[in-house]
């Protein structure tokens, strides 16, 4: 299924952008001035690039850390080969935001009881909470098409209140979910 989806993706997108391209244009005359720089003036199709194309420190903006209760700058980081930010609350809470271009939902390995399948946006997600730990954390991951995931951890200072910590997930994923492809 995913390989038909993907083939339809890949000669569908080319088709879409071709019919899309000749929107509003009136066609110019053969060997009109105009012709030659109305065809050069366009710029060239943006190439769908996944994750790679994203750092995970601007996917929240000013207004968004605002929103989140974050009044720190993100930190980059690396956690095992993917890149990360970090933003740490000084005696409140930390989020890290982790892009994989490698791993998507299916393959990361998540405990079934501490897993909630849900949706943010048009991403699906698993919130995943251990709430007989009562540990003050929670995480988000969003999957991005099959191979590609973006997880929004959230700790809480004193490692209390977990229901807390996954409304903060919750809130930061979504603000990150519609910067995503």
């Amino acid at each position: 299924m995913a390989d038909r989806v993907r083939g339809r993706l890949r000669w569908g997108a080319p088709v879409l952008l071709l019919l899309l391209g000749g929107c509003g244009q009136q066609p110019a005359a053969a060997g009109h001035p105009s012709a030659s720089a109305s065809a050069t003036a366009q710029p060239p199709p943006v190439a769908w690039t996944g994750l790679a194309a994203l750092d995970p420190c601007t996917l929240l903006t000013p207004q968004d850390r605002s929103t989140a209760g974050i009044g720190v700058l993100g930190k980059p980081k690396d956690i095992a080969g993917a890149r990360a930010c970090d933003w740490t609350v000084p005696g409140t809470f930390g989020v890290t935001v982790t892009l994989s271009d490698t791993d998507g939902l299916a393959d990361l390995a998540v405990a079934k009881k501490t897993a909630t399948k849900t949706k943010v946006g048009a991403h699906p997600a698993l919130q995943v909470a251990d709430k007989k730990a009562a540990d003050g954390t929670c995480a988000v991951l969003l999957g991005v098409g099959d191979g590609a995931s973006v997880q929004i951890d959230v700790s809480n200072t004193g490692f209390s209140d977990t229901p807390l910590a996954c409304r903060r997930a919750g809130t930061v994923a979504g603000l990150v979910e519609p910067k995503l492809p």
